[in-house]
């Protein structure tokens, strides 16, 4: 049974693709409702119909579905509070506008944008705060009326109190924030639309949202969003004000706020490149929280029993692409074979493979697993580990070529060629003392000699166990690219 005493929300905007970022803001809301058997609110905030796509809106649903940070409530799972998606609730940010109105809360202002861009200008120049001076705070009715007599449009803005806001925030402990920081603001557009700063907190009310845990950058907005719940729960729509954590920026290269726009940014990124979701999760609850001391690597059931929004550390946390590759080949071996078998099969088909869907050999795939297993940092690398079992013919890498093919790599893969043909093809132990004599007869050591029959019949210099590779290869076709290799070298 969900504990009543948390409620967290999960409320991003459907623009563009889904980015690391969102997702860390996602994971740390989630564990912390898992944590303390509370309540996951997905809300989607899609009001602003020029930006707002479907196709994104999709996205979002399915990257959560992926990286399996499930719902209590929200778009298609229902709930009490339904519907979940804002730009289906205008009836009720219009009603609480009404009512904010109604109770002096708000009021409407008249000023065009270009006095309110004069007005700022002298501020600054006079060295005063340049935020709204309050000019439509206490018109008469009669002003009310001369103005709408000569057409001016307004906006509802809402009336800040006049004094300081003080609150404690989960991550940075207590703030203060002074009135001249925190002018009167719009909540409602000329047109009735209603704004984010209206939207965001009435939902939450609604919702009964107990936490409210979002990235640093919506901090300055939070002595706002106090001061508009205290109105509401004067007017009997809100119960109770939420605890707020603002969670730590994520600095990408150059030690600049991770943009939305930067490549590593993007989820649809690691999801293409072959991470775990495990993996990607694990990474990216260590930007602002760490699990121990002395561990990075962990499952998402440890990470829930020890996430507490109290240790998040309120500095800055930088992406660092190769931990996060790291990290994930860690969580690669984790699997059990079966499990990373199936967790490559999409990168063993059409359109990644190389290879026509005919010539994939299941049980040579099956075989050779447990090795590829080791050697991966991403899933999408098992392409290129395993390809030369699934080609009719090795890929041709001219620079490995070179580098494995010196003087005398002929003579060598003829008497590699000849061992082999006489080894035991059961034994991977028996193949390695195939290639061992050959090297030791031409005065090499196994490093040095097995170069050129890895290239001759992988392609490549580098890449699975080579004795077990030709073992899953087979003898036919493993002498048969020893002989290509040396017709190559003879022409």
């Amino acid at each position: 049974m969900a504990n009543a005493k948390v409620r967290v929300r999960f409320c991003p905007s459907p623009t563009g693709n889904p980015h690391v970022g969102l997702v860390r803001t996602a994971l740390f809301n989630w564990a912390f409702a898992r944590h303390n058997q509370g309540t996951m609110v997905f809300r989607i905030e899609d009001t602003d119909a020029a930006r707002d796509s479907e196709e994104s809106y999709q996205q979002l649903l399915d990257s959560l579905r992926w990286l399996g940070l499930d719902w209590d409530e929200g778009p298609e799972v229902g709930g009490p509070h339904a519907p979940y998606r804002q730009s289906q609730r205008m009836d009720i940010y219009k009603d609480v506008a009404d009512r904010l109105l109604a109770g002096g809360h708000a009021y409407r202002c008249y000023c065009t944008a270009t006095e309110l861009d004069e007005r700022r200008e002298a501020a600054r120049a006079a060295g005063r705060p340049s935020g709204y001076d309050g000019k439509c705070r206490d018109l008469t009715a009669e002003q009310r009326a001369a103005h709408e007599a000569e057409g001016r449009e307004s906006i509802v803005r809402f009336r800040m109190p006049d004094e300081p806001i003080t609150f404690t925030d989960l991550v940075r402990g207590e703030l203060t924030f002074t009135p001249d920081n925190v002018p009167d603001y719009g909540i409602v557009r000329a047109n009735g639309a209603p704004l984010y700063t209206l939207v965001n907190p009435v939902d939450d009310a609604l919702m009964e949202i107990t936490h409210v845990l979002r990235g640093e950058d919506l901090l300055s907005s939070t002595p706002r969003q106090i001061a508009l719940y205290k109105a509401l729960i004067e007017l009997g729509i809100a119960k109770t004000i939420p605890a707020f954590g603002h969670l730590p920026y994520v600095m990408g290269e150059g030690n600049k706020k991770l943009s939305k726009r930067d490549p590593q940014a993007s989820l649809n990124l690691y999801r293409e490149r072959g991470f775990l979701p495990e993996g990607l999760l694990n990474y990216l609850s260590l930007l602002g929280w760490s699990f121990s001391a002395d561990q990075d690597v962990f499952t998402i059931p440890e990470m829930i029993g020890k996430f507490d929004i109290a240790d998040v550390n309120a500095n800055p946390a930088r992406f660092d692409l190769k931990k996060a590759e790291a990290i994930n080949a860690d969580h690669i071996r984790m699997l059990d074979v079966k499990a990373f078998a199936t967790a490559c099969e999409p990168w063993l088909k059409a359109p990644h493979a190389p290879w026509a869907p005919e010539d994939f050999d299941q049980a040579a795939w099956e075989a050779i697993a447990p090795h590829a297993q080791t050697r991966l940092t991403v899933l999408s690398d098992i392409t290129a580990n395993v390809d030369f079992l699934f080609l009719k013919e090795p890929v041709e890498d001219e620079a490995s070529w070179q580098k494995a093919m010196k003087e005398g790599s002929d003579a060598l893969l003829r008497t590699a060629r000849e061992k082999l043909s006489d080894a035991d093809w059961a034994s991977p132990e028996s193949l390695k003392n195939a290639v061992l004599a050959a090297g030791e007869e031409h005065g090499l050591k196994l490093g040095k000699a097995q170069a050129p029959v890895r290239v001759a019949v992988t392609g490549r210099t580098v890449g699975l166990p080579l004795f077990e590779s030709l073992e899953i290869l087979g003898k036919d076709r493993t002498l048969a690219r020893i002989d290509a290799a040396l017709a190559k070298l003879a022409a």
